[in-house]
């Protein structure tokens, strides 16, 4: 009797702790399920499309002569969210992918990636940076050629802009931005430093 009684006690403390355990699974399942769901209407991957144009801001040799017509988009893998506090905004960086096209021969036309830290303010301006990569087409090395000799193919590219929110789709942003490669390579560091404004459409 007394041995039944133990071996029944110990069935029922197994059966009460496997219900538990699945109990708390389950649980833990609904609630990644809920967070996931309430997070999903923040992340879109294609999120904003920018159009504009940027002139040179350098000066001498190093001058690019023409207007740079400029296509940036921006993804939205991480959930960034512009109603959100300021920490939460900066935790979740888009990223970018762009290009800012020469038209004259001192020129150099480039494609560029990278992240970008946006912080939406309640007055409807924004404030951004970012920060990444670069390849271009212009002057690596030959003094004889026009326009700033970068030395490298490859760029690091670094941008910092403002600019306000017409409503929930529609922004205009001023920034300024630079490419060179910190003289981490061999060769001149002359860099482009650009200026210009981008109309922005967010989806």
């Amino acid at each position: 009797m007394a041995v039944d009684a133990i071996s029944c006690g110990r069935f029922w403390k197994y059966v009460i702790t496997a219900i538990v355990t699945i109990g708390s699974v389950f649980i833990a399942e609904e609630s990644a399920a809920a967070a996931d769901a309430q997070m999903a209407p923040n992340t879109k991957i294609f999120d904003e499309l920018r159009f504009g144009a940027s002139g040179s801001i350098q000066t001498g040799h190093d001058h690019e002569a023409g207007v740079f017509p400029e296509v940036e988009v921006l993804f939205n893998p991480f959930g960034y969210n512009p109603t959100d506090g300021w920490k939460d905004q900066l935790l979740r960086p888009r990223i970018h992918l762009g290009t800012s096209i020469g038209t004259s021969d001192s020129a150099a036309t480039q494609v560029f990636t990278g992240l970008s830290w946006t912080l939406t303010h309640s007055n409807g301006i924004f404030t951004e940076v970012g920060f990444g990569g670069t390849v271009h087409t212009g002057n690596l090395d030959d003094w004889t050629e026009r326009g700033p000799m970068l030395g490298c193919r490859l760029l690091f590219h670094e941008y910092a802009g403002v600019g306000y929110n017409f409503d929930k789709h529609w922004s205009l942003m001023a920034q300024v931005a630079h490419s060179s490669h910190a003289n981490l390579c061999d060769g001149p560091n002359a860099g482009m430093t650009r200026a210009g404004l981008l109309v922005g459409y967010k989806f």
